[in-house]
């Protein structure tokens, strides 16, 4: 059973726990009200009401287990853990894989062999998706376990405040061998665009930084750290300069590229961000995966 809880140290006399569970632990209202209608918030191992207040000294405990069922089904299959604790899941995903079932694909995806994964492993969550990736970019996603993680997770993300390191291997040797890309993203209207974004001033203020790691006959091992997250950003913004990421159809000449690899050579390697429940900063860091690894030793 997950029971998040929490010591009461200086507080304003007169401070009611609903005002306190929402300012100092950052919980959102719809959990508060959800937690509290179904007694699971407690001062001093007793059942409390919202409007109580609290003093110093006290304890406060709150059990996020929750009786959920979730659409999707479970599928044994390889899945590559590079971290876990009573919150979150972090996992490394392969390339060629969808994030979470859609019309196209019901089965098969990474969403089906974590339920897979909780099932066995006896955890009783559903799968709360806090980042997610596209299907032929391969590394790092992070699963909540519950509404408290994933509430903390999904703010910390949209305030940019989860750092995500990306691995790209681009053709041409770049001019500047580091610096910021800093030009809006939009997507045009009409079908016969698709997915595919452009670098116009009617779009979103997109930040990328970049750093050349290695350099190789006509090709380069590119390192990008997200200040935004728009989608495929980092695809659109070295594309735009003209280093367009090798196996890339949409941005580039993927579709020549199949002798080389058979997606677009783009890995989310790291990511940096506060454990939502100690504040403990937490590095992960994902290998290149074997077909990017081969594609270099052919570049060289």
């Amino acid at each position: 059973m997950s029971i998040l809880e929490k010591h009461v140290d200086k507080i304003e006399q007169g401070t009611k726990i609903r005002e306190y569970l929402k300012t100092e632990l950052g919980l959102s209202t719809r959990l508060i009200r959800s937690a509290s209608i179904n007694q699971k918030i407690f001062v001093n191992d007793k059942v409390v009401k919202m409007n109580r207040v609290l003093n110093p000294g006290e304890i406060i405990k709150i059990d996020l287990a929750k009786d959920e069922s979730q659409d999707i089904a479970p599928e044994k299959m390889d899945i590559d853990i590079v971290y876990e604790d009573e919150d979150i899941l972090v996992v490394n995903k392969k390339p060629f894989m969808v994030v979470h079932p859609t019309k196209s694909y019901q089965s098969g995806t990474l969403a089906n062999g974590v339920i897979n994964y909780f099932m066995e492993s006896g955890q009783n969550y559903i799968v709360r998706l806090v980042s997610r990736l596209d299907m032929n970019t391969s590394g790092l996603i992070i699963i909540a376990k519950n509404q408290f993680s994933h509430g903390m997770l999904s703010k910390e993300m949209t305030e940019n405040k989860v750092e995500k390191r990306y691995l790209a291997i681009v053709h041409g040797i770049m001019k500047e061998k580091q610096g910021t890309i800093d030009l809006p993203i939009y997507k045009p209207e009409g079908i016969e665009m698709g997915t595919r974004r452009v670098i116009d001033e009617r779009g979103q203020r997109s930040i990328t930084h970049y750093k050349v790691v290695e350099e190789f006959k006509a090709a380069s091992l590119v390192e990008c750290k997200l200040e935004t997250g728009r989608t495929h950003q980092i695809r659109v913004h070295l594309g735009h300069l003209g280093h367009s990421i090798y196996g890339d159809v949409l941005y580039g000449d993927g579709d020549n590229e199949g002798d080389l690899i058979k997606r677009q050579a783009l890995h989310a390697y790291g990511l940096n961000f506060k454990s939502p429940r100690s504040g403990e900063e937490l590095a992960l860091r994902a290998e290149l995966p074997e077909d990017m690894k081969e594609l270099i030793s052919k570049l060289r």
